[in-house]
């Protein structure tokens, strides 16, 4: 298989994370700003982790919300200087079933109602005009 970055895309509770452990868990490195919860500049030391990753040969999976095409561009960025593909995985669910998801989580895993929204506000479904080699679109 050839080193790849993949670059998750969709709301909090979309289920990227189960897509993730279904389709890359063996062949994949994950990366999360929710592994670093109390970090600052938790962005900077994921573009740092990612870097490192890909210059050791390793494909890596990103997974964020990544809503935005700004919020990603840093990450097709990384993978084209490292001269890997970049491709988005769009995890396509309708809001109001985030939410029932979001709302059935326990502890520190239910986000806020406003960072959901606010997710929600800034997406932007992916494109090979960003940058990615490939688009997969996920409906869930």
């Amino acid at each position: 298989m050839r080193q790849e970055l993949v670059v998750m895309v969709g709301l909090q509770g979309s289920g990227k994370s189960t897509w993730i452990a279904g389709h890359l868990a063996g062949t994949h490195a994950v990366v999360s700003k929710d592994h670093w919860p109390n970090a600052r500049r938790r962005e900077a030391r994921q573009q740092r982790v990612v870097a490192g990753l890909l210059a050791e040969g390793a494909s890596v999976v990103v997974d964020n919300t990544s809503p935005s095409p700004a919020e990603r561009a840093p990450l097709v960025a990384l993978a084209a200087a490292a001269g890997v593909p970049a491709r988005a995985v769009f995890v396509d669910v309708p809001l109001e079933t985030c939410r029932a998801r979001n709302e059935a989580r326990q502890g520190r895993a239910r986000v806020p109602l406003v960072g959901l929204y606010s997710a929600a506000g800034r997406l932007v479904p992916p494109s090979t005009a960003e940058g990615f080699s490939e688009v997969t679109h996920v409906r869930g």
